[in-house]
Parts: structure tokens; sequence; C-alpha cells
């Protein structure tokens, strides 16, 4: 959702009677079968709406933001959790509780207010996504969703799944990177997580809403089957992997309709091709209309106080009773909404809002989630893992001393003690900027108890160099804080930390770079640094996972989502599309040039080299595969193989399958098939059986609605990374055969 252009605020609420008073509510039926925990989410809905009213039907599709904006601002309704993201008045006679609506897929978020409310924040999306285990990303969901629960909130905001077209998307780091079978799969567990606690998720932004600048304004196009083969697949596999209550429509336009109008993406792709039992909500400002918006599939306008215009308010009524709008379908919306609350949970689990949080615990969940994800991107000369036993040790800039960073925006979790470094700019939305206060500095010193540890800004490169020179390992925690509404202006590190690396790197030989970033950025460095650490926006305990990775506490097995470009240039786009000097300038993004060769399937298209490939990961131990085979078994395709732990010390090993045909034409030479995380004790092998995906072997067949995967051989490559590190193949016969829009085998 969005904050920062509240254009049309006042009591527009009061001017539209969506709230009955107790003189005016019809009595409580005396028998509510739709509270029968034996019926199906279905019957439920279907009985509960029925015994509504029109009224009481229209506040279910029409949402209010759970805070207010002085002097312009609203004053929530009676019941919203204050500076909450999002609040749904229930029907008390029927037993339907509120919907009352949370920020976002990190954690609990706290919406425009001086004192927040402090919660546990998981790493970046980017961060579990580089875990490469969907077992994780359900434990971080879970953990997010018993705070959200604990908190007062039946929904969360949760479930981002846009693919990473471009590396300075100001919305990455909420996302799960550029691979639709890794994106989906990841999210989905995620969201699957999310809803272990009778809590609603929704998965969003739908869809292709892959760049911040001129998000309200800009038309993407592209190939609707290249669509299906990428941005879209991942949402359909994210919302297969965990059945989500809800699907937030996102801001843009598609095929010159906005999102959350737009027939072809919610009636044609999600209900009818996808059969999405759910409810579509707006984002927050993405409603443009009444009749259009509502026939064309948009069940609930989320926080009105946004968009121009109440839509779905006076306006909706009157279009009903004027059959503008049928009543069918007012009932569909609604059903929507009440089905989700019963299937997820909603109304027989209700919600309280002083459930005792257990941090500490919470807080373990988030520093795993970091140690899992965090990137060993180099290490030349084995400089990590760092020595207990190191002397003098130079900790340079990032604030290290202090905290870690976290991105801006809606997602924003406030952290337990307070924002480390306050007053950083920007202070208002997308900001303020904050920093989680966990310390790397403190986690070192006591991982490295008898070393001297000498602390630099970093704000003077030739004094940091100074600093440098005089100890036996040089640490450089370089930042880049990025937030929605906000893209990257380019890969390069901001606030000339490139010359600050550069110049310690000359100082001293053993110089390592713990990068906390949003997403991909550029290393103009690298070749003079032995040793890079990805670590993201690692979250509430990110600073003692640096430490414990640094010191080799945990061998870090994270392996990455995306591809590292050298530079734009090697970008589809390397200028964004868009003028963020001219908001209001409407524009159209040309997705037709790559389609559905995202992120290292262009990279392969047009033979460029990155600077690190995805699925790139490096350890403290190595790895070697074995006995590579495949079988066609029950109409899907496994392949089989041994990994064997080959050094001295325990790690986890991310193989990667890979598959190429050697006759068909795809949008790109490969594709990823399938992959497994595997934990191994030196000298250990384990067998692994992956099952590919059926829908990543075919091409999407826009007129017939059909997945086809064409007769002939395919080349399986085993590798560790897209580039083929430490790669073996086989080649495979597959059959031809036509799978259905949702991947099932046509008869």
């Amino acid at each position: 959702m969005r904050l920062n252009q509240l254009t049309l605020v006042g009591a527009l609420a009061a001017a539209f009677p969506l709230f009955a008073t107790a003189a005016d509510a019809p009595a409580a039926p005396a028998q509510k079968p739709w509270l029968d925990r034996s019926l199906s989410a279905d019957k439920r809905a279907e009985l509960a709406v029925k015994a509504m009213t029109r009224e009481e039907k229209l506040r279910w599709v029409f949402g209010y933001f759970g805070t207010s904006f002085a002097p312009k601002g609203t004053t929530p309704p009676k019941g919203a959790i204050p500076f909450s993201a999002g609040f749904v008045p229930g029907t008390p006679r029927l037993g339907l509780p509120d919907l009352l609506e949370t920020d976002a897929g990190l954690g609990v978020a706290t919406q425009a207010t001086p004192t927040p409310r402090e919660r546990t924040q998981l790493p970046s999306g980017l961060a579990t996504a580089s875990t490469w285990d969907p077992q994780v990303a359900y434990a971080g969901g879970a953990m997010i969703g018993s705070e959200a629960r604990l908190s007062g909130f039946n929904v969360m905001l949760a479930g981002g799944v846009n693919l990473m077209r471009d590396p300075r998307n100001g919305r990455n780091f909420e996302y799960a990177g550029e691979d639709p079978l890794l994106a989906g799969t990841m999210v989905g567990h995620a969201v699957k997580g999310i809803e272990s606690n009778h809590v609603i998720s929704t998965v969003k932004h739908y869809a292709l809403n892959d760049q911040e600048t001129g998000r309200n304004e800009h038309d993407v196009r592209i190939d609707k089957a290249a669509a299906r083969m990428s941005d879209l697949l991942a949402m359909q596999l994210a919302l297969e992997q965990s059945d989500a209550g809800s699907v937030m429509c996102s801001y843009n336009r598609v095929f010159g309709t906005y999102a959350c109008e737009n027939d072809y993406l919610l009636n044609e792709v999600l209900k009818k091709d996808w059969g999405f039992k759910g409810y579509v909500m707006s984002d927050w400002g993405a409603t443009h209309s009444t009749v259009q918006a509502a026939n064309n599939g948009l069940d609930r306008q989320s926080g009105q106080e946004f968009d121009k215009s109440p839509y779905f308010g006076g306006a909706l009524e009157e279009a009903v009773k004027n059959g503008w709008v049928s009543e069918a379908r007012l009932d569909d919306m609604a059903t929507r909404v009440v089905r989700a609350m019963f299937a997820k949970g909603v109304v027989d689990n209700p919600v309280a809002q002083d459930g005792k949080i257990d941090f500490a615990k919470n807080g373990a969940v988030s520093r795993a989630t970091a140690e899992e994800g965090i990137v060993l991107l180099k290490n030349d000369n084995k400089v990590l893992p760092l020595s207990k036993d190191v002397k003098t040790i130079a900790i340079i800039g990032g604030h290290a001393d202090v905290g870690v960073l976290s991105g801006g925006g809606s997602s924003q979790v406030y952290p337990i003690g307070g924002n480390a470094v306050p007053g950083l700019e920007p202070k208002v939305w997308p900001g303020p900027v904050v920093y989680h206060p966990s310390s790397p500095l403190r986690a070192i010193q006591a991982l490295a108890p008898n070393a001297k540890v000498v602390y630099d800004n970093g704000t003077d490169p030739a004094r940091a160099a100074r600093v440098a020179a005089q100890a036996d390992v040089a640490l450089v925690f370089a930042t880049q804080w990025i937030g929605e509404a906000n893209d990257a202006t380019s890969l390069a590190l901001p606030d000339n930390q490139d010359t600050l690396i550069d110049n310690v790197a000359g100082a001293n030989p053993r110089t390592v770079v713990v990068l906390e970033t949003g997403g991909p950025v550029a290393m103009p460095w690298v070749s003079k640094t032995p040793a890079v650490l990805e670590a993201w926006y690692p979250g509430t305990s990110g600073g003692e996972a640096i430490a414990r990775v640094l010191f080799g506490a945990v061998n870090p097995s994270g392996h990455l989502p995306a591809t590292f470009p050298v530079s734009e240039q090697q970008l589809p786009r390397p200028t964004l599309d868009g003028d963020p000097k001219q908001p209001e300038q409407r524009f159209t993004v040309d997705y037709t040039k790559e389609g559905a060769a995202v992120g290292y399937k262009w990279f392969d298209q047009k033979g460029l080299t990155p600077l690190f490939p995805f699925g790139h990961g490096l350890s403290y131990t190595t790895f070697s595969y074995s006995g590579l085979a495949s079988q066609v078994k029950d109409g899907r395709l496994h392949v089989r193989f041994k990994v064997t732990n080959t050094g001295n010390v325990a790690g986890k090993d991310v193989p990667q399958v890979y598959i190429s045909p050697l006759a068909a034409k795809w949008e790109a030479p490969k594709r990823l098939a399938g992959w497994d995380k595997v934990a191994l004790q030196p000298g250990e092998s384990k067998e692994v059986d992956v099952v590919v995906e059926p829908r990543i072997l075919g091409l999407f067949d826009e007129k017939s609605k059909t997945w086809r995967i064409a007769k002939g051989k395919y080349k399986l490559v085993l590798a560790e990374d897209a580039a083929g590190k430490n790669a073996t193949s086989v080649t495979v016969d597959l059959p031809a055969s036509t799978l259905d829009v949702r991947g099932r085998q046509r008869k």
C-alpha cells in the first residue's frame, strides 16, 4: 500500500451510511447455521450472505484506512486498531468479526505514528528466497502470523511475489527474486505459514507491477503467453502452494486497463482459469471506478481514503439498485470475503489485542532465516571464516557499531528498543530510515573476546584506510537504503561507498565487504576485495547472524535468487522507464523486449556474463555430485542424484536442476526445473529426488489455454548455479503432452 499521495480525504465515511446504528440493525437471527464448523467454508459463506441485508453486504466490500492524517485526515471507524493498515467492519448480529489488517510480509508494521508498535522483523524477502528452503519460509511466515494474531490482527497484507525484472525496483527487498518457480514456491510457503495462525494473507501485487517509478501511471505491455510463463506463473504457483485467502491487485495498468478493474487479469485468469475462490482487494489508492471495477472482478475497495472517490460506498449501492452491478455480483463479492474468513479460521478463532509475544523466541526465528539466507559471494584465499584468535579487527561504515539496515515503506516493522540510528533522511514517507538495534560490532566482540575491535564510521575514506591498515582484517559494512515508491537511481552504492571500499581494500589485503542492500548492486572494487558477503536487510537479529557467519559458527548456505549484473548496460532497460520528476505523466513499460526471459534467462539469451549468476553461493566446505539420472514416472519427470560433502566441515548445499530443450524453442536456453537444500556432515552423502513442475517443461498457448510439452530430447543440468558451476548433465526423452491451464495432464 502507499501513504504518500493521500489526495482526497475528509469525512468521506460519514457521507456514506455503511454503518447501521443499533436502532437500525436487524435483529440477530435465532439460528446461525453458518457458525456450524462441520460445514464447508463454501456452504457457511453461502448461508451467511443469504442472511445479510444489502447494506450489510455493501459493508464487506468497502475498506477503511486504519489510522488518520491530520489536519486533512479521516477518523478511523470505531474498532480499528490505531495506526494500522486497514479495517473492514464486521456484522455482529451474524457473529462475523471485523477484519483488522496489518502490513506486511516482513512482520507487523505500523503506519504513520510517532509511537509505533515494536515487533519482530524477518530479513527481507530476498533473504528468505536466498535460503532456497521452503520450510524456512514457512517458519518465518508462521512467526510473523503469530505476532499479527497476538497484536489483534486477522489479515496480513503479505505475500509479495512480483518478479525482479529490474534490480533497481524499490520493493525488490519485499519480493523473492527473478525466477517464477523459486519465487512462487518460497512465497507460497511463507503465506501458508502466516495463515496457519488463522490469519488471512494476501498474495500481491497482481500483476506485473515490477517497478516503483510511475507505479500508478505506467501501462505494462507484454505478450500474454509470456506473462503466463513468468510473472503470472509465479503468482499462480504461490496461490497453489498456499491457497491464500486474498489477492491484492496492483496500481499499474496492464494492456491499457488498471489492474484492479482488469477483466482479463481478475475474471479470466485469476477466478476462471486458476479457480481462485478468495477475494480480490485493491491496493490502497488503486481503485478507479465503481461499475467497471465491480463487474471486472474487484471484490473490495481498500483504504478508500486514498482513492479519488469512495467508489464502493454510495456509488456501488446506487449501481446495484439500478442494475448496473447485479445483485448476484454483490452477493459474489461479499461471499468471497466471508468465505475466506471461514476457510482460514478467522470467524472460529477470534483475535485479541493483548496477547503476549515471545520476542526472544521470535528473534531466534528471524536470526535463523538471516543465517540461512546470507550469501557468500566471494572468498579468495579462504579469508573467511575469521579465526577467533584474530588480534585486531577494523569495522568500517554502515552504522555497524549499533545496528543493521531495513527497507522503507509500508512494510517497515519498528524494532524492539527503537531505531538504532534515528534522524536519517528521508524522515518522512517512504522513511524513516530504520536500523534494527542488532549491532554487528558487539556480536563480533562476543565471538572474538580477545580481539581489539576498532570502529570507523567510514565518512572519510582516507581516514578509514588508515584505520584498516593497522588491523589484521578490515570489515567494511556497505549499505543501500531503498523503499516503496522509491526505485534506486542506479546499481551503484550510494554516498561514495565505492571509494570507501576501494581505499580500504588498498590499505588492507584482508578486506571483507558485508553488503546490506535491497537488491543487486554493482561492485567496481570486487577484484580488490578477497571476500564479499551479501547480508541483504537481515532483520531483527541481523547483527548476530552476520557475525556468526563471519566466524564460521554458521556455514553460509544462501544462494542468489537473482542475477547480479556488472552494470545497468546488461539490463533489458539500461534506463528505467518513466520520469520520477513527473509522477503524473502516463507512460508505457514494454516487457515484450524480454517477455518471459527474466533475469538469468535474459543473460543466457543475450550471451552476457553477469557479475554473479543466479543461484550462486559459496560455502566453507565443498560438494560433489554423482549418479545423475532421470525417469518419467506417473506423468512427472523425476531427477535423481547423489550429493557428497567433500570438505572438512558440516554444511548445506543447494543442488539446482536446469533443463534445456535440444530441439524445441523456448524464451531462453534453459529454465530452473527444481532444487533441494541438503545438510551434510563431512564425508556424508545423500540421495536426492527432485520432481520437476511439469509447466516448466512446456510453452503456454494462450488461445487454447494449455501448456504444451514438445516431444524430444531435453538436457538436464545439475549445477551449483545458473552459470553451470560444478555441472553434470544427462539427456532425457520426453513424450509430447498437453496440460490444462492449471498444469494438470489432459486426457
